[in-house]
């Protein structure tokens, strides 16, 4: 009988839950955004706590409808957001606790990975990342933007944060421009699309970082300034932002690659689906010898796909 691995997840903003089978096939995939008031630059997690606890029966609905159960040998899931001692969100024991029951009422395997974790499992679904022993992740999302040093152990990854941002995350700096510009948070898929037809602005905001390291608010305020001058068009201002962490971007993965002497990274987190940033990247690097993988793009945004990937390959914590 072939056996299925589910993943649930749930993060600050979707909930997710996911069944593949070992040979890396999404068999179900099912995720439901948590709603956002208008004008708001996020949700508080007792909000978001209940939203999941509101989701999660639909969802798992929707999977016994569409998935013979008794196929599960595995549930899995994202436990906490970093696989660290005092790492902790409360909207991680929803997932925490749906999972160990649904484990122990089926009598199944049941393994914890993190939040971070699930990202680069994702990243694995569609290349050869796999076989890697040793590679950089960047982790580009709203709550975090970290350079991570991933040794792809045999039971289990070893992750260490040797960089990133200083202060707000790229993805918090995306939100926080698009909602200046009146659109509803989250904003960056609909950001994207608004502005790939558009022209960069031939301002230079000055790229700087501090080794493996860097600091996006005063990004914020440059671009918070030229909206309020309005002198710009927004389609070009967006444009604008998304090429101009990509600089950034790519001056911190130079960086870093020399540092660590690993030429092998991967882009993870919902930022690493922006088709302007993405673009800039992978055409630079590559020119420039780094071998860089890509996370498909459905993968990206937060998902139960690739912790339910990881039920398939390592032991979980």
């Amino acid at each position: 009988m072939k056996k299925y691995y589910l993943g649930i997840d749930t993060s600050a903003y979707t909930t997710s839950i996911a069944v593949v089978d070992k040979d890396r096939n999404i068999i179900f995939d099912n995720r439901k955004v948590l709603k956002v008031e208008s004008r708001k630059k996020g949700l508080r997690q007792q909000d978001a706590v209940f939203q999941h606890l509101n989701n999660i029966p639909d969802i798992i609905g929707d999977l016994t409808e569409n998935i013979d159960v008794e196929k599960l040998d595995t549930v899995s899931v994202s436990a906490k957001p970093r696989n660290a001692k005092n790492s902790y969100m409360p909207v991680f024991v929803v997932g925490k606790g749906q999972a160990y029951i649904i484990a122990k009422m089926l009598n199944l395997h049941y393994k914890e990975f993190s939040h971070q974790e699930g990202h680069i499992g994702a990243a694995m679904m569609s290349n050869d990342l796999i076989y890697k022993d040793k590679f950089l992740a960047f982790h580009l999302s709203g709550g975090t933007t970290e350079v991570l040093l991933v040794n792809n152990k045999e039971k289990n990854f070893k992750i260490d944060i040797i960089g990133g941002s200083l202060d707000i995350s790229v993805g918090q700096l995306i939100d926080r421009i698009g909602v200046q510009l009146g659109y509803r948070f989250p904003c960056g898929k609909k950001l994207d699309e608004i502005s790939k037809n558009s022209s960069i602005i031939p301002l230079k905001y000055p790229i700087k970082t501090k080794g493996t390291w860097a600091n996006f608010s005063g990004m914020e305020n440059f671009f918070i300034n030229l909206i309020q001058h309005e002198k710009y068009g927004e389609e070009q201002i967006i444009k604008t932002m998304f090429y101009t962490i990509g600089l950034m971007l790519e001056k911190l993965i130079l960086g870093t690659c020399k540092k660590t002497n690993i030429n092998t990274i991967v882009l993870i987190g919902g930022v690493a689906s922006n088709s302007i940033i993405k673009e800039y990247l992978l055409g630079n690097l590559r020119k420039k010898g780094i071998n860089v993988f890509l996370t498909n793009n459905k993968l990206c945004t937060d998902n139960g796909v690739g912790v339910a990937y990881l039920g398939t390959i390592k032991d979980g914590h």
